[in-house]
């Protein structure tokens, strides 16, 4: 059997290193905000190249406390407008609702997937106050473009950057190009940790330390509280982790890179389609996403020959039973992704033999 992703594996090549954080942390005696999560988000916030980051417990609670952030800054307040792209996992959309802002959807791109930046200008009026793209997949969205739509409206720009370590266009990272953006360390991600985990990237100080006394129960000094604040802090062993793994990213990227070059090229079945990207660096295959009319019976078919495959998503957000409000909203592409995509198996530890009999499987499927 091919596993879509195995963690096991994954984490294995770097059992001796792993251990011996852990055991650092455990001999420490400290385990709460203390060294590992300090030299992790120094090192997290050099790789993406901004000034400042923030770990905090997952990449739901990044997006969420950001947004929770400005509205304490006055920078939004309830009731402002998000532009969001539809084609996203729930939790972009749950951290906007979870404010008491209004996410307004806007169809993705055909190619990409991602976020459609023309769509997006089109969804903007005077109750519009943010923008949060998604990278979905490992893609970097259009961000030159968003970045201008947010200049000349004065929007502020929310990177999901939840499934793109290490995306970049022009050199530029995820991380460092919106006002802020929110990561995952969620286990499956290219930069997983062995547990929950997520941290907020930005230039902003003062957002930077909004963020942090939030998430600590709203204080800066114990037993005095700012803000009605929540428990958000990375953990600090999952930091060590992390630590460790950052190591190894670019390497891992390469691997995925090559992985999904040698897919692209060698798929040559007329109903399967690859995706679409327009440099190698803007993206990072988190996942290997093709598109198929006949997903149900390829995805049957490659089980058949002992291969796993996942649906990212299946299910769109306004759609869900959580937003009845917004089963009216009509997506077509987006609608048409959610139907068609088919993730393939993809990660550092996938030989060439397994890749190799994936390809060999989807060809010969009729």
């Amino acid at each position: 059997m091919i596993p879509f992703l195995d963690l096991k594996a994954v984490n294995q090549q770097y059992n001796a290193e792993l251990q011996a954080a852990c055991k650092r942390v455990i001999d420490s005696g400290w385990y709460i905000n203390g060294v590992e999560v300090t030299e992790f988000e120094k090192e997290f916030a050099e790789y993406c190249g901004a000034k400042h980051c923030v770990g905090v417990a997952n990449g739901l609670d990044a997006l969420t406390l950001t947004i929770r952030a400005w509205k304490e800054l006055g920078r939004l307040k309830e009731g402002d407008e998000v532009i969001v792209p539809a084609n996203t996992y729930i939790a972009t959309i749950l951290a906007i609702t979870e404010n008491r802002l209004t996410p307004i959807l806007v169809d993705s791109d055909k190619k990409s997937y991602n976020l459609d930046p023309n769509k997006a200008e089109q969804a903007v009026n005077n109750k519009t106050k943010a923008i949060l793209p998604v990278h979905l997949y490992g893609q970097i969205a259009d961000m030159p473009a968003i970045i201008d739509i947010a200049n000349r409206h004065n929007l502020l720009v929310l990177e999901d950057s939840a499934q793109a370590h290490g995306a970049s266009i022009n050199g530029k990272k995820t991380g460092n190009w919106g006002d802020a953006s929110a990561f995952s360390f969620y286990p499956g991600k290219n930069l997983g940790a062995l547990g929950d985990a997520g941290a907020v990237t930005t230039n902003d100080e003062q957002l930077a330390q909004t963020i942090r006394t939030i998430s600590n129960y709203g204080s800066q000094e114990k037993y005095k509280n700012i803000y009605q604040g929540v428990n958000s802090r990375l953990d600090e062993i999952q930091a060590a982790m992390l630590r460790v793994k950052l190591r190894h990213l670019d390497e891992e990227i390469i691997r995925r890179r090559a992985i999904s070059k040698t897919y692209i090229e060698r798929i040559n079945n007329p109903s399967v389609f690859p995706p679409f990207f327009n440099k190698q660096e803007q993206h990072v295959f988190h996942q290997f996403v093709i598109k198929t009319e006949t997903r149900e019976q390829l995805q049957l078919y490659l089980e058949d020959k002992g291969i796993e495959t996942l649906i990212h998503y299946p299910v769109l957000p306004h759609t869900q039973k959580a937003y009845k409000s917004m089963h009216n909203i009509v997506m077509p592409i987006s609608e048409h992704h959610a139907n068609t995509v088919l993730s393939l198996p993809i990660s550092p530890v996938l030989c060439d033999d397994a890749v190799n009999q994936i390809i060999d499987s989807i060809n010969s499927f009729l």
